[in-house]
């Protein structure tokens, strides 16, 4: 007798609203942090039209704000390897953050699977996350949040590019600091237990030792590995 297949859960425009509301609160923080990005791409002389479609095409924080950061002033192949390659490292968490969503969208039609992961971002995945450890299943509303986080992004960075010049120092005011405050707020949700504080701890740690003995943006790379194979080890030891 062949398997029977669970037919995959129905998207609801309800769940698409519920989902933008879910994406609501997080949009001034990810906002304030667009301004930075879209600042960063006027200093590097990037036409609006270009930081446009890099923060819909790419629409990866970090990665950008990183390469915007080593953006050559003679753009060469070397350069463009260069800027893609650190920006495939940052954004690898990525891969796991996608490997985490197959549950939820393996049933979908791939169309549907594939868009979505198009739109796949921490914030969008911690919601995703925290929306179906309460027991949710409409997948409309990751696409409602992940349409709400977009909107929110664009229209931040395109006012970003705008006002850049006057943005030489985010640090001054405090936007350096909106991103792991968010962060760290949307964490909260998903603590289990101790033992799962572990690989964040060790990871933290691990990042600022790295960041503080190594130049450039390794610390990223370092915390992220140490601290899923810590997570990975104490999984496997629970179990």
């Amino acid at each position: 007798m062949a398997p029977i297949e669970t037919p995959p859960d129905k998207s609801h425009w309800s769940g698409f609203v519920h989902g933008m509301r879910l994406g609501l609160p997080v949009a001034p923080g990810i906002m304030a942090f667009g301004v930075v990005v879209g600042a960063a791409a006027t200093r590097q002389g990037l036409t609006f039209v270009q930081s446009l479609a890099m923060n819909f095409l790419v629409c990866s924080g970090i990665a950008q704000l990183v390469a915007l950061e080593i953006w050559p002033a003679v753009v060469t192949w070397g350069a463009v390897l260069t800027v893609a390659v650190l920006a495939a490292v940052v954004g690898a968490r990525l891969f796991l953050m996608s490997v985490s969503m197959r549950p939820w969208l393996g049933q979908r039609p791939a169309w549907q699977a594939y868009s979505a992961l198009f739109f796949l971002t921490d914030a969008t995945w911690l919601i995703a996350m925290r929306y179906r450890a309460e027991g949710g299943s409409d997948v409309a509303v990751y696409f409602g949040a992940a349409s709400a986080i977009m909107a929110a992004w664009l229209v931040a960075t395109g006012a970003g590019y705008f006002v850049g010049s006057f943005i030489s120092d985010p640090t001054k005011y405090g936007l350096d600091l909106v991103m792991p405050a968010f962060f760290a707020a949307m964490l909260v949700p998903l603590w289990t237990g101790p033992r799962r504080a572990w690989g964040w701890a060790v990871a933290g740690i691990v990042a600022v030792a790295v960041e503080r003995l190594v130049p450039g943006w390794w610390f990223i790379v370092a915390g992220s590995i140490v601290g899923a194979v810590v997570g990975g080890y104490l999984d496997e030891q629970h179990e």
